[in-house]
């Protein structure tokens, strides 16, 4: 009869396959071969950008239009969730880079990943973890100001600097935020690459994404700090940033996923 460690010994071996003990300077080399794939035949990249940065803007336009801007942060954080999936396309170039094949935009566009239709199901699981976020975004505010209407962005940065409850919004948004922040990166940082290289289905491969994260933590911290720190970059520049930007995101997580895989 096993014992416990018995049991615990495959699990265990495991975890150190997935252990690449990588320094955390690791994460600006995987940021460097994402700026040489952007800049390789960059017209498919900087296209791809241009297609996100429009969707975006549509959306922000669109949120304003139907009197929705009190879920714009919310949306905007939310878009951190999905973007891995967005970011197929790109993927999609630097593995055709690394195999030497010919890159396209209609390579990036229509994309084959070798575990089919499980890639959709990860966005629709991804979609619906984005919804939650934005939900629980719109509660925390109804928790401090009840029925209040929304300031608008002109009034919100005083309401939540200068009265109690706002600080207590701040405080509980950026708790309840960074738990959702820190599981959706865990869950699709790897999950999207791997249904894109690998024929798996999609409970495996965010089960995977969250194994690699959680095992080779240093480096993925410094990862995710480096894509916190651009995509605020790319808002702050109205969004057109993430022409640029989003791309090398792109490339860059498909080295970090081919350097902890």
């Amino acid at each position: 009869m096993g014992t416990i460690e018995d049991a615990a010994g495959p699990a265990l071996t495991l975890a150190a396959q997935r252990r690449r003990n990588l320094p955390a300077a690791a994460a600006f080399v995987w940021l460097g071969q994402g700026w040489r794939d952007l800049w390789h035949n960059a017209r498919p990249s900087l296209a791809y950008g241009l297609l996100v940065f429009a969707v975006s803007a549509g959306i922000v336009w669109g949120l304003f239009r139907l009197q929705l801007d009190y879920i714009l942060f919310p949306a905007l954080a939310g878009f951190m969730v999905v973007g891995p999936l967005v970011a197929i396309g790109l993927y999609q170039k630097s593995r055709d880079i690394e195999e030497g094949r010919s890159v396209s935009l209609g390579r990036m566009i229509l994309v084959r990943p070798a575990s089919g239709a499980q890639v959709w199901f990860t966005g629709s699981i991804l979609g619906l973890l984005m919804l939650a976020w934005m939900r629980a975004a719109v509660l925390i505010y109804a928790l401090f100001f009840g029925l209040r209407p929304f300031p608008g962005l002109d009034g919100v940065v005083a309401m939540l600097l200068t009265t109690p409850q706002g600080w207590g919004m701040l405080a509980v948004g950026t708790a309840v935020g960074g738990l959702f922040a820190a599981f959706s990166f865990a869950v699709s940082t790897f999950a999207v690459p791997m249904l894109l290289d690998q024929r798996t289905d999609a409970f495996t491969a965010m089960g995977t994404s969250i194994s690699m994260v959680w095992n080779n933590m240093p480096v993925m911290l410094a990862w995710g700090a480096i894509v916190l720190v651009l995509f605020l970059v790319g808002v702050a520049t109205g969004l057109l940033g993430l022409i640029v930007v989003f791309p090398l995101l792109g490339h860059a997580t498909w080295h970090s996923y081919r350097a902890i895989q």
